[in-house]
């Protein structure tokens, strides 16, 4: 049976990445997230949260200076709803780590539906595919509690409206379908005055989070997708 399930696994990341190919042929550079915004700022993880994660990174305290990108999935001209993508990386003991978040439901089944969205400060983002922890699968979540009323997703509009003010996210972990838990901040800035975008490739599966382990039908459903997007032109 679980051979099975691998094979399926296999199948279905495999299709992802021929679908990934066919926008890659009109989208040589990026298949999807063409475009962007650049942000730079910080993650804060609280000391003492009420309930760990079971991933020791989530549950330490610490500061870590980051890279952000903002942008839309698919990719639909300005002004149409869009999954909103939010990337973000740093570096902890000399290695890289990416952290990839997209918009979703906030509760129950809706963690792992995408949604279209047109104002990145009213959504809610998650991780959809979790990782493994030392007590079991943990989801990743962010959402905004400081900044900007609104923040739309047509470029000129949200670098208009951020400013020179901090986009500030609160984040949460949980198991696939239990309560929401703080476990720290992300403050986010745009990287420089025209907030252009950035030519870095994040990659969840090349840069893991920190101690945090994956599931083998998550890597298979997702490395062939990355594999193509990895290529360049």
């Amino acid at each position: 049976m679980d051979t099975l399930s691998s094979k399926v696994q296999a199948i279905a990341g495999f299709a992802f990445a021929a679908v990934f190919r066919a926008i890659k042929a009109a989208r040589p550079h990026r298949p999807i997230h063409p475009q962007g915004i650049r942000l730079v700022g910080t993650l804060e993880r609280d000391p003492g949260a009420r309930q760990l994660s079971g991933i020791p990174w989530l549950d330490t305290a610490g500061t870590s200076e980051v890279e952000a990108r903002l942008s839309r999935s698919i990719g639909l001209p300005d002004g149409f709803p869009d999954i909103i993508g939010l990337a973000v990386r740093f570096t902890e003991q000399d290695t890289l780590a990416d952290m990839l978040l997209a918009t979703t439901g906030p509760t129950g089944i809706g963690r792992f539906i995408l949604r279209l969205r047109r104002d990145a400060a009213a959504a809610v983002f998650s991780s959809m595919m979790p990782y493994r922890s030392e007590t079991g699968p943990v989801l990743i979540a962010a959402r905004t509690i400081d900044g900007p009323a609104k923040l739309p997703m047509e470029p000129d509009a949200f670098r208009s409206l951020l400013g020179n003010e901090t986009w500030t996210l609160e984040l949460h972990h949980a198991s696939p379908l239990g309560p929401w838990t703080r476990f720290g901040t992300l403050t986010l800035t745009l990287a420089d005055s025209l907030g252009e975008d950035t030519a870095e490739r994040f990659d969840p599966v090349l840069n893991p989070l920190p101690t945090a382990g994956t599931y083998g039908w998550t890597r298979r459903l997702r490395e062939p997708s990355y594999v193509v997007a990895r290529r360049r032109g």
